[in-house]
């Protein structure tokens, strides 16, 4: 009996200090900016985007979330060009991730990133920038590596 009220005792713990954590993140303020991707078509998308700019702001990112407006997205800077890894833990949303380089173009894109999963996803080389999108965005407009995204978050124009 002891030991049963030993581990409900450490299981109610780790949820309220999970739902802590959750909480605590949740108070993370993205400042919000525009961006524009134009198409080698030569057509060119508006997004609404929040920017995650520091360590804290980077881990968060769109973790917990459970939508978001169709043409918004996430800006993740890491200041310098670097081969970059992230995954999807506590991501409630199907994303679209695409990495960019420092001069803006689009170097990788990785459609349909699962939710909750651990999987890393790679930026098979070195970039400075990662936007998450709704999954499908890339797709549905057809924004393709080598494509530009262009605004002031990315000091190139906008």
């Amino acid at each position: 009996m002891k030991g049963a009220l030993m581990a409900l005792f450490f299981v109610f713990v780790a949820a309220g200090a999970s739902s802590q954590t959750a909480q605590a993140q949740q108070d993370i303020v993205f400042p919000r900016s525009e961006l524009s991707i134009r198409t080698a078509g030569g057509k060119t998308y508006p997004f609404t985007i929040e920017l995650a700019l520091n360590d804290a702001q980077r881990e968060h990112g769109l973790m917990f979330r459970k939508q978001m407006d169709t043409n918004h997205g996430m800006l993740f800077d890491f200041g310098a060009e670097r081969q970059v890894s992230m995954w999807m833990e506590n991501t409630v949303l199907a994303l679209d991730m695409v990495f960019i380089r420092t001069d803006g173009s689009i170097a990788h894109i990785r459609e349909n990133a699962v939710p909750f999963s651990r999987d890393i996803i790679d930026s098979r080389g070195p970039v400075k920038y990662v936007l998450e999108l709704n999954a499908g965005r890339t797709r549905a407009l057809g924004i393709k590596v080598g494509d530009k995204v262009i605004g002031k978050p990315l000091h190139n124009g906008g």
